[in-house]
């Protein structure tokens, strides 16, 4: 891709060699024996023009000498080759379309892997910047391109440069000045393929790009449906999904026509060529012009029909050469969309500090197991060659005056200090934008501080790594994700290895086992589409019970409870108040009753910290929390 982000055809072309690279890497033999199996055929199918000449010999022999013995001898074994060779043909293509049936789904398999496993790896920050839809079109649309050029267009360009190549040398041995007539008409086949072929290049590249948004606008839609009715905007969607399709239709259309005008193009002066070509040889016969050939015939209708045979054989092939530069055109456009996400950075994670279970002597001595113990450590091994120390988990977080901006040219956090000792709950309040979420996210390390330092239990966080540092963290967030399996499984997802006892403890804790007992299967029903069948709250409650199961030292509550009824919050407040028990807990709230027990309550403006302290200190002081808090103004 270049600086701006836009395809051009010389990265058209490296996608596809980039794709036939990784196709013959995956199958290191197979692959190539498949290849061998298309040049065989490929060679066989030019064969017969010498076939027909050698025939045509024999018979204008037997009608000058009558001796149908002799022509018979020299006709069965020529027969019988070609019977053979035919045979071990139809072997070949039934070997090869059997090797590229296994190998196209095995490569599409093995490229959604490495596209799936490199996609876990990227940072927050990619999937903040990229639509969703935009993504899915990678493992639907684009890969399905790559599927049509290595099964289709890639056999197929195989198989048609071998017959021309087969054919051009054949013809050679017949007449190299038949020959030279018919690379006049090739010439100009060849400089229509690449104005045209480049056209429909740059327009296929566009509409796939083109697709990617559709998709992208389309996922949108889908998931903001509700929305859309609530606020009667059916019209008004429908006009930005024509905007956004009618590009695509504008794009394909350009492409599709450069690429439907080719054909035909290529095909008429084939057409031409061959008329050609037979009042030439004409020409040659009659006016009994030496032939100049690597056989050393006579140029005459012997040589004359056969070479028109494969004429038109050369032309169609040539013709099929040209038809398939579009699929492979359109399926580089998709290998380069694929590619851009392969090579995308992977999250950057230079940390050596790892959490590690431990077990504790009477003395305070740890030592590190692989058994789950419920108690854990920061297993530090010293950079100088000094050892390794083991760090008890507490839950100390320290931000030590922290900028941070998203945009270079917008920053959102101003010299934040932000200090959480063990055990303690600490709460954000602040207007939208403030910086709130901004702060838990570089705790998680989902982004890195510009600068400043963030400590925790007395480590910088960027020593530890990344897997480890949120290994130890707890998240609710407002936004509740629930996946395709059971309420047991969605529990679970908290700590893979938890037993179905400790799911349920969860549950409990959360306040979720009432609820669940009462649903048609209750740990085993079944939810689908982010738990449609739930309601919000309920959905809540299971994410906190998946954070409990957890059981991690230092809990983030990102709005929570923002979006359950009263009823529901109070439940939830109950099951959180256990959850946080012994826990460092950070709260963003837009509901001051659910911070007023906090140890330490902060106010962010614009980024700043602008207030901190308790409840009651805070509402001593009347400033702004005393004001959100009695109402004078709100948190928007």
């Amino acid at each position: 891709m270049n600086k701006h982000g836009k395809g051009n055809l010389k990265d058209n072309f490296a996608a596809i060699g980039w794709t036939m690279k990784k196709f013959f890497g995956f199958y290191p033999v197979l692959a190539p024996l498949s290849v061998f199996c298309i040049l065989f055929s490929a060679v066989v199918s030019a064969i017969p023009a010498l076939f027909i000449q050698r025939v045509l010999a024999v018979i204008e022999k037997w009608y000058l000498s009558g001796d149908w013995a002799a022509a018979k001898a020299e006709l069965m074994p020529l027969i019988f080759l070609l019977i053979g060779l035919y045979t071990l043909s139809i072997i070949s293509l039934t070997v090869e379309s059997q090797l590229m049936a296994y190998m196209t789904q095995g490569f599409l398999d093995k490229m959604r892997r490495e596209m799936f496993n490199g996609m876990q790896d990227l940072p927050i920050r990619y999937f903040d910047s990229h639509k969703t839809g935009d993504i899915m079109s990678f493992y639907t649309n684009d890969i399905d391109t790559m599927r049509q050029l290595v099964s289709g267009s890639f056999p197929a360009l195989i198989r048609s440069i071998s017959v021309v190549l087969a054919v051009l040398a054949i013809m050679l041995y017949f007449s190299v000045w038949m020959t030279l007539v018919l690379l006049v008409g090739v010439a100009a086949m060849f400089y229509v393929t690449k104005f045209i072929g480049g056209g429909s290049a740059k327009y296929f590249v566009e509409a796939q790009k083109a697709t990617g948004a559709m998709e992208g606008f389309a996922q949108e839609m889908m998931e903001g449906q509700k929305v859309v009715k609530v606020f009667c905007h059916e019209e008004q969607s429908l006009e930005d999904f024509d905007r956004v399709n009618d590009q695509l239709r504008d794009v394909a259309f350009r492409a599709n026509a450069y690429a439907s005008t080719l054909g035909p193009i290529i095909a008429n002066i084939g057409n031409i060529l061959y008329v050609g070509l037979a009042l030439a040889g004409g020409v040659f016969i009659l006016a009994g012009i030496p032939n100049l050939s690597f056989s050393g015939k006579i140029f005459d209708i012997t040589v004359l029909i056969p070479f028109l045979n494969m004429s038109r054989q050369f032309t169609g092939n040539v013709n099929q050469l040209s038809q398939q530069i579009n699929s492979v055109v359109m399926a580089g456009a998709g290998a380069q969309r694929v590619l851009t996400l392969v090579n995308e950075a992977p999250e950057a994670d230079n940390g050596y500090v790892t959490l590690v279970n431990v077990t504790e002597d009477e003395d305070g001595t740890l030592h590190e197991t692989a058994e789950h113990t419920g108690h854990w450590a920061w297993r530090h091994p010293h950079t100088d060659g000094s050892g390794i120390t083991y760090t008890p988990l507490r839950g100390d977080v320290r931000m030590v005056e922290v900028d941070f901006a998203y945009d270079p040219e917008k920053p959102v956090l101003h010299d934040v200090s932000v200090y959480a000792e063990p055990g303690q709950k600490v709460a954000f309040v602040g207007a939208t934008g403030a910086g709130k979420t901004t702060i838990t996210n570089l705790i998680n390390r989902f982004y890195d501080i510009a600068d400043g330092k963030i400590r925790y239990d007395g480590i910088n966080v960027n020593k530890i790594k990344k897997k480890d540092l949120r290994q130890s963290l707890g998240i609710v967030l407002q936004e509740t994700n629930l996946f395709t399996g059971t309420v047991m499984d969605n529990i679970r997802y908290g700590r893979l290895e938890a037993t179905d006892e400790e799911c349920i403890r969860a549950a409990k804790l959360a306040g979720a086992d009432d609820f669940i007992t009462r649903l048609p299967q209750g740990y085993e029903t079944e939810l689908h589409n982010n738990g449609a069948n739930l309601s919000q709250g309920q959905r809540q409650l299971i994410a906190i019970a998946r954070a409990a199961v957890a059981d991690p030292p230092v809990m983030i509550l990102d709005e929570a409870t923002s979006s359950i009824d009263t009823r529901t919050e109070a439940i939830v407040q109950r099951g959180m108040d256990k959850l946080m028990e012994g826990r460092t807990v950070f709260v963003i709230a837009h509901r001051l009753s659910t911070v007023m027990n906090s140890d330490v309550i902060m106010v962010l403006d614009h980024g700043r910290i602008i207030e901190r302290g308790s409840h009651e200190k805070l509402i001593a002081d009347k400033g702004t929390y005393y004001q959100l808090y009695t109402g004078a103004f709100e948190l928007e």
